[in-house]
């Protein structure tokens, strides 16, 4: 596929335009700020914490019970941007970007969110069947902690950039660098140390989370992208309210040739704007390594001369 030279070296731009990175990070802040200041509301309105859990938390984190998800099933997809502990938060975003930044830098912004979305989404698959099939968990279903936060997504996003990139060096100022399998092992072992005491069907689901991550990366790596259409459909989303989407049905020749005012026979340098905007889109999309001979050549180029 073209994405195995490690060597490039760029600098994390969080600001990027259709940085995945970026929008875990904020949607996952947000979520956690409106939470507290509910939590905070209730605590200087005199409400019982127990009712903050009941009528709030409650329709943000997954049941292990089916009934009680029968009542709520977006929070399928809620649980896994929900934190209310500071330090769950923070944990969570610095290794989300530790992992997600090497992963977009080998594979572009596509992939990441997909990983993500993929890891949280089997995570709770398989918390509900943990604990609704062992007859020995079904008994106190009712009174299971419900799962929430990132813990599947960030293990699938963890275990898919280690599959694609193993022997990746990190911190090459510590005797050539620390091999990327080494920084995972670590995460999984704060991760499952961190859950020990929580209940099993939240151990399946960071196992879950962590086989889809590494099953996804196989499938990439034979040509089958699960996520395409899952970035299909959000920019399709994006396009209904792009004001450019009526540039869409002018001809390219309507739009390059016919409006030219440079006059003929005049000698322009052969950087243009334009190609470099497509090349920087493109690693944008797919990352440096997906770049041809020539494009590299061209950036090149461009930093020695003048636009």
């Amino acid at each position: 596929m073209g994405i195995r030279d490690y060597s490039n070296k760029r600098i994390p731009l969080l600001g990027q335009e259709n940085n995945a990175l970026t929008w875990l990070i904020i949607i996952n802040s947000t979520v956690f700020i409106l939470l507290n200041f509910l939590k905070i509301i209730y605590f200087f309105s005199e409400i019982p914490q127990d009712l903050f859990q009941h009528q709030i938390v409650d329709w943000f984190s997954l049941p292990a019970s089916f009934v009680k998800l029968a009542s709520r099933p977006w929070v399928v997809f809620t649980f896994m941007f929900s934190h209310l502990g500071v330090w769950d938060l923070i944990s969570t975003l610095l290794w989300v970007w530790g992992f997600g930044y090497i992963l977009q830098d080998l594979t572009g912004n596509s992939k990441l969110l997909p990983i993500y979305i993929y890891g949280g989404f089997f995570g709770a698959v398989f918390f509900l069947l943990t604990n609704n099939i062992f007859p020995v968990l079904a008994m106190r279903v009712d009174y299971t902690l419900p799962l929430m936060g990132a813990g599947s997504s960030v293990m699938a996003v963890a275990v898919a950039t280690t599959t694609l990139a193993p022997d990746y060096r990190i911190f090459p100022m510590i005797n050539g660098g620390i091999p990327l399998w080494v920084l995972t092992v670590v995460f999984v072992a704060i991760d499952y140390a961190t859950i020990a005491s929580g209940s099993s069907g939240m151990a399946v689901a960071h196992l879950a989370g962590g086989a889809i991550g590494f099953v996804y990366i196989k499938q990439l790596n034979k040509g089958n992208d699960w996520g395409a259409w899952m970035i299909n459909f959000m920019n399709w989303i994006d396009n209904l309210f792009n004001p450019e989407k009526k540039e869409a049905g002018i001809s390219q020749k309507d739009r390059l040739y016919y409006k030219n005012t440079q006059p003929p026979f005049v000698k322009t340098t052969s950087v243009t704007q334009q190609r470099l905007d497509d090349i920087l889109d493109k690693i944008n999309q797919q990352g440096y390594n997906m770049l041809t001979d020539d494009e590299k050549a061209f950036l090149k180029k461009v930093s020695k001369e003048e636009l």
